[in-house]
């Protein structure tokens, strides 16, 4: 297979760029990666070069450019179909797809208020009721893909195995940890499971050693 690029913003604070590259890592895919810091005086011109949309993350492929995360995660799957990026089930897959595009157009509040932060402990902060909405109907799209797939698949996450459903939700599961959000035991679980992820570990180690520090 040609070289994979992968062009990211900071890891402490680019939410959409973390979605792809963990996608990439369980698909067991190599991939170069190339880091765009935010808020930087030439940052946009560095974006422009690689990004048609002037924004990361983008996926450069034997001359293909592909600069939306959700695309990107598709594109990933179908490069690697034994990494199962989507459920088997035609139901599972529908349902998966379903609560992924949920995730990738919706919950700006919870987007706004709490902005994803590896590098700060903001316990106690950002909640407001279009928050508290949001959030409530994050636990119960968790709770339902679980009870419906995940549990009697017999894995920890959404439907079973690794999806790209967890893939999106990914950066909603550090948002709950950085602002010290209580959940559902069962949302603790799933969240725990993804955190455990040995890739989700690098990227948040990588994330606090960064040098880059504002908000986001």
């Amino acid at each position: 297979m040609s070289d994979l690029t992968l062009v990211i913003g900071n890891k402490a604070y680019s939410s959409w760029s973390l979605r792809p590259w963990l996608a990439l890592r369980q698909a067991g895919l190599a991939f170069a990666e190339t880091v765009i810091p935010l808020r930087q005086p030439d940052t946009a011109a560095r974006i422009a070069e690689q990004s048609p949309s002037g924004r990361v993350p983008t996926l450069l492929h034997d001359g293909l450019v592909l600069w939306d995360s959700l695309a990107i995660c598709e594109y990933v799957a179908e490069l690697a179909p034994a990494a199962g990026l989507w459920p088997s089930d035609r139901v599972a897959r529908a349902v998966a797809r379903s609560v992924s595009a949920e995730m990738h157009s919706g919950f700006v509040p919870l987007r706004t208020s709490m902005p994803m932060n590896l590098k700060q402990d903001r316990k106690g902060q950002g909640m407001t009721a279009a928050t508290a909405a949001d959030i409530a109907r994050i636990e119960a799209l968790w709770a339902d893909a679980r009870a419906r797939f995940g549990s009697p698949a017999g894995g920890p996450f959404l439907f079973g195995a690794f999806t790209i459903a967890d893939a999106m939700f990914a950066p909603v599961v550090t948002r709950l940890e950085t602002y010290g959000v209580a959940v559902s035991p069962g949302s603790r679980a799933y969240m725990d499971a993804v955190l455990a992820l040995p890739a989700m570990r690098d990227w948040v180690a990588a994330a606090k050693a960064e040098p880059w520090e504002f908000e986001p």
